[in-house]
């Protein structure tokens, strides 16, 4: 019973703090430039969710993979090489 007593008296505290001219120029400021409290998105569908954390599991699988080094060399008919491509490092 104390502990719910001692919240609601510190709610009370914080709740009546009164806002100063600095602080009130801050949000003004904040307000104008956008970067205030972003706007309540829709709320996402629990499908939505396992998308993104199985988005993130294969992400991180395949940062944990040896890299791939792919050399393609492609040979003319006279047996010279026309072109030579590689991709990534080794």
């Amino acid at each position: 019973m104390s502990e719910i007593s001692s919240l609601t008296e510190l709610v009370n505290i914080v709740g009546d703090r009164v806002v100063g001219e600095r602080e009130l120029r801050e949000r003004r400021a904040l307000a104008g430039s956008g970067l205030s409290h972003p706007a309540r998105t829709q709320r996402r569908s629990v499908g939505d969710l396992l998308s993104a954390v199985l988005a993130l599991s294969a992400r991180t699988r395949r940062m944990v993979q040896p890299r791939a080094y792919v050399e393609l060399d492609v040979f003319a008919p006279g047996g010279g090489r026309a072109v030579r491509i590689k991709f990534g490092e080794r």
